[in-house]
């Protein structure tokens, strides 16, 4: 299988989709997230692994927008710690260093560490892996980078600190992305979380009405969501998560919220994954 996703090889992203699917695949680096919704579309891969949640960031906005445009459904998902490491070019050590390279989400969570090395200049980049591979093709020892360690496997670095982001409890949700025509087999018995996108209508009560029925009949609402709608200012779409223990209630309820909406997309039924 080839799996697309967002970013350059090494990155958490890659890992993600290995730690989900095995070392059998084939990834496929895309530049951005809308080169790697239309993949699939373009036959460059299979399927698209794409990070919806950070559990300190909060939701990636734009991969729910693209999905919402997309024919695409959710099939699987996976949770993957984030651990940065700092890396830098072989014979390099921690008083070479000058300058810091990552994205910037990445540098922001690392604030300890920087505060114990002030002099450092950080570097915001496009992405976690290229960082790495930026500071390391120039083979400059006071160039470093923070990114995963996968990404100092893959472009040969060494770690010269680990694990020194600010917050242990650091994770990332990924969905693993299918077209909605080959969806229904991914789909086993025990896959009883559901995500959901949806309107309402414009009048008192159609967001309590909308989710009754899940409390009706013992449904969990694991998340909420809101994104505007393009074009239409002020108007909103839902994206909604929920899991039950019964699929038969889990049908029933979504087929009372259908009626209570002025649009309904279920975008995946499948495994919750467990940190």
């Amino acid at each position: 299988m080839r799996v697309a996703f967002q970013g350059e090889p090494g990155a958490f992203s890659e890992a993600a989709a290995i730690q989900l699917l095995g070392n059998a695949i084939t990834t496929v680096p895309r530049a951005t997230f809308e080169a790697a919704f239309t993949a699939i579309a373009e036959g460059a891969a299979d399927a698209l692994l794409a990070p919806v949640e950070n559990s300190l960031a909060g939701s990636v906005a734009r991969v729910f927008d693209l999905l919402k445009e997309s024919r695409l459904a959710i099939v699987a998902e996976t949770i993957l710690p984030i651990e940065m490491q700092l890396i830098a070019v072989p014979g390099a050590s921690l008083a070479d260093i000058q300058s810091v390279a990552s994205h910037p989400m990445a540098l922001a969570q690392c604030e300890r560490f920087f505060a114990g090395h002030p002099q450092w200049k950080r570097v915001p980049a496009e992405d976690t892996a290229g960082s790495v591979r930026e500071a390391l093709s120039r083979a400059d020892k006071s160039c470093a980078a923070i990114a995963g360690r996968r990404a100092a496997e893959h472009y040969h670095g060494v770690i010269l600190a680990e694990s020194i982001q600010d917050n242990a409890e650091n994770f990332t949700r990924f969905v693993l992305l299918l077209p909605e025509s080959e969806a229904a087999a991914w789909i086993s018995p025990d896959a009883r979380k559901v995500s959901v996108a949806m309107r309402l209508a414009h009048r008192p009560g159609a967001l309590l009405a909308s989710l009754e029925p899940f409390a009706r009949h013992g449904v969990n609402l694991l998340k909420i969501e809101s994104r505007p709608i393009h074009g239409r200012p002020w108007e909103y779409q839902f994206f909604i998560d929920v899991e039950a223990g019964d699929v038969a209630r889990l049908e029933q309820a979504l087929h009372e919220v259908r009626a209570a909406t002025s649009e309904l997309r279920v975008l995946g039924r499948y495994v919750a994954a467990s940190l």
